[in-house]
């Protein structure tokens, strides 16, 4: 590129970030999503299969599983996808995106192969935290990868819309468990087991497609790589038909520097403090709200509204709709009205939606299908606050430390919001009191309506704005 130094020279000075900004939709950015958001279509398969098989992990012959082992087990399952965050959130910020594509996916395969073939309480909790250490390891590298590929003017949309497509994955494992989990279709003890399966399944379709992935140019400009950089987006540029000589385009110069843990916590702490904060806040609150609710979904529905166990998938199908449509509808919002506003409206509607479903559900003025409807419209705004959590904790960082600040949020939050709340929840429904669990209810409703409130002083409007103008790289020359 005309104006470009070279890449052995102390700084470079590249319009990188502004090609990858000015392109227009096209195949590539579609393969991105397909092959890259995938793994929350994953992760909602196996969040929805734990919660739609809980009553034949109950009756199996050989597990027998409580109300708290399950609870428990699901909390594993968060356990296991933080340790995978934090340690494979380091890892792509250093070793890169693509590299780690591989390794995530293949542990996610291994783990929930062998799940199916738990023998008891301890090998099915041992499975399912290691299925979730690589489904947290994958949203590190993933989530990094696409905000770094797709253009600025997409961003908000496109990342609601993939971390919402958790659901599809949902209504695959509840269709799943429906048609396998129905009497007489196949042995008390075999069903759940086939069912754990489907991820195998799907995980080596996404195998195939990784395999036609490039590295984010972004992370090789700052790893002293720009010349690999240059190719990468040249072939993308080629491919798409988009002149790969751009003159006027605005240039960032940088400096290759090694990221360490020091300047992580400077960055986080003394740099950006409030952000931190504010991300924090989001991630925690969601995640409580979040899994504390889902993984018991279905331990409510057989307790209090006598649904069998081969009929959970079925309510579980509209309640994946809602959560789905949530960020697809509402996604362009965060790309139009702003990330700020959008936040403030779809966190405040979760909360106070939610603690009027939990005056009704205490009360039982509800049926299964009415508890099914009110979740459903809860969660259209709540899928939407949460997708935007993500968004906000990737777009608020620089670059060279992406990956390890969403591992390190998503760890927090899943840590202080998501792991107690399956476990707490599990408890609640337990001791079959109305009134117990509406209080956990309320509870969610509050910390939703509180992150609303933190997003008045604290909000980043990101919309529309290259990564590099929201949080300059770390290798930053200017």
């Amino acid at each position: 590129m005309g104006g470009e130094r070279s890449a052995e020279m102390t700084v470079v000075e590249t319009d990188i970030p502004a090609r990858l900004d000015r392109l227009p939709w096209g195949r590539f950015h579609t393969l991105v999503i397909a092959a890259l958001g995938i793994t929350w279509i994953l992760d909602g398969l196996e969040v929805t299969l734990a919660g739609s098989v809980a009553g034949a992990l109950k009756s199996s012959p050989q597990l027998h599983l409580t109300d708290a082992q399950i609870g428990l087990s699901a909390s594993l399952y968060l356990v296991g996808a933080v340790s995978g965050a934090i340690i494979f959130g380091w890892l792509t910020d250093k070793l890169g995106r693509r590299r780690l594509f591989n390794v995530t996916l293949g542990l996610y395969l291994c783990a929930t192969a062998l799940t199916a073939f738990s023998t008891d309480f301890y090998t099915f909790a041992l499975f399912r935290m290691l299925t979730g250490a690589g489904i947290g390891g994958e949203y590190a590298a993933i989530n990094s990868a696409i905000q770094e590929l797709i253009p600025a003017r997409y961003r908000g949309h496109t990342d609601l819309v993939v971390n919402g497509s958790f659901w599809i994955g949902a209504a695959l494992g509840a269709g799943g468990a429906v048609v396998l989990l129905q009497p007489g279709f196949l042995p008390p003890d075999v069903g759940w087991r086939v069912a754990f399966g489907i991820g195998a399944v799907l995980g080596l379709v996404i195998l195939y497609l990784r395999r036609f992935l490039p590295e984010s140019p972004r992370w090789l400009m700052t790893h002293g790589r720009i010349d690999e950089a240059h190719q990468v987006l040249d072939e993308i540029e080629r491919n798409m038909g988009v002149p790969m000589e751009a003159e006027n385009l605005p240039r960032i110069r940088l400096v290759r520097r090694e990221v360490g843990l020091v300047h992580v916590a400077r960055t986080l702490f003394r740099t950006y403090p409030r952000r931190s904060l504010y991300c924090l806040i989001l991630m925690a609150s969601q995640a409580f709200f979040y899994n504390a609710i889902f993984f018991t979904y279905a331990l409510v529905l057989g307790k209090f509204f006598a649904v069998p166990d081969e009929r959970i998938g079925l309510y579980i199908l509209p309640f994946a709709a809602g959560n789905f449509l949530g960020p697809l509808l509402l996604g362009r919002l965060f790309d139009t009205v702003g990330r700020k506003q959008m936040i403030i409206v779809t966190y405040a509607l979760s909360g106070l939606l939610l603690a009027g479903t939990a005056l009704l559900f205490v009360n039982g003025m509800l049926s299964a299908t009415g508890q099914t409807i009110a979740w459903s419209v809860v969660f259209f705004f709540a899928s939407a606050a949460a997708s935007a959590a993500y968004l906000t904790v990737g777009e608020s960082f620089p670059l060279e430390m992406r990956g390890f600040a969403i591992a390190i949020f998503y760890s927090l939050g899943t840590a202080l919001g998501g792991v107690a709340g399956p476990w707490l929840f599990g408890i609640l429904i337990g001791t079959g009191e109305r009134a117990a669990i509406g209080w956990g209810y309320a509870f969610g409703a509050t910390l939703m309506i509180l992150a609303a409130l933190a997003t008045i002083w604290f909000g980043i409007d990101a919309a529309r704005r290259p990564l590099e103008h929201v949080a300059p790289p770390l290798s930053s020359a200017d």
